[in-house]
C-alpha cells in the first residue's frame, strides 16, 4: 500500500489522532501537512486554519489520501510514527534484533526470523492498539521495501493487521 493509501484506509478517529498529535509536536511537519491538503483543495492554507480543528483533519485526511500527494501523506506517517510511536518501533526491531537508532534503520536485513517476526508481531498486538500497529507494519513494509515473504502474508491474511477493516 502506498502512504496515500494508508492514510484512505484508517479510521477517522486514528487520522484525526494523527494530526493532532502532529500537530502538538512537530509544527513544521503539520505546516506541511496542511499546505498538502490546501493545494489539494485548491485553497489557501489560512481557509483551513479557520475551520474547527476536527473539521479540518477530516478534511485533510480526505485530501492526502490523494495519489498526487504521497510524499506528503508518506513524511506524515513516517514523521508522526516516529514522534509519537517510537516505543512500538523500538519493541518491534528489538524483538527481530535488528540494529536501530530509536526506532530508526539504516540497513534491514534482507531476511528475519520468520518465528520471531510473528512473536515480534504479536507482542504488538498485544501491548498497542492494534490498528496503530497494523499501520505501522503496513508503513514498515511498504516504505522500507522491506521485502520479507512472512511480514507480506501477514499483512494480507491476518485480520488483527487489516486496514480499512474496522
Amino acid at each position: 500500500m502506498t502512504a496515500s493509501e494508508l492514510l484512505a484506509a484508517v479510521s477517522p478517529a486514528l487520522g484525526q489522532r494523527i494530526l493532532d498529535e502532529v500537530h502538538a509536536t512537530d509544527k513544521e511537519l503539520y505546516r506541511v501537512a496542511l499546505a498538502g491538503a490546501a493545494q489539494a483543495k485548491k485553497v489557501r492554507p489560512v481557509f483551513l486554519e479557520r475551520q474547527p480543528r476536527s473539521d479540518r483533519h477530516r478534511s485533510m485526511i480526505a485530501a492526502l489520501a490523494r495519489p498526487e500527494f504521497n510524499m506528503v501523506a508518506g513524511n506524515l506517517i513516517s514523521g508522526w510514527l516516529i514522534k509519537n510511536q517510537q516505543p512500538l518501533l523500538i519493541a518491534f526491531l528489538d524483538a527481530l534484533k535488528i540494529p536501530h537508532e530509536k526506532g530508526v534503520v539504516e540497513n534491514l536485513p534482507d531476511k528475519v526470523d520468520d518465528t520471531e517476526l510473528k512473536n515480534a508481531v504479536s507482542s504488538l498486538l498485544e501491548k498497542n492498539q492494534p490498528e496503530i500497529v497494523a499501520l505501522y507494519l503496513h508503513a514498515f513494509y511498504s516504505m522500507n521495501e522491506a521485502n520479507w515473504p512472512t511480514l507480506d502474508v501477514m499483512l494480507h491474511e491476518d485480520d488483527r493487521l487489516m486496514l480499512g477493516a474496522r
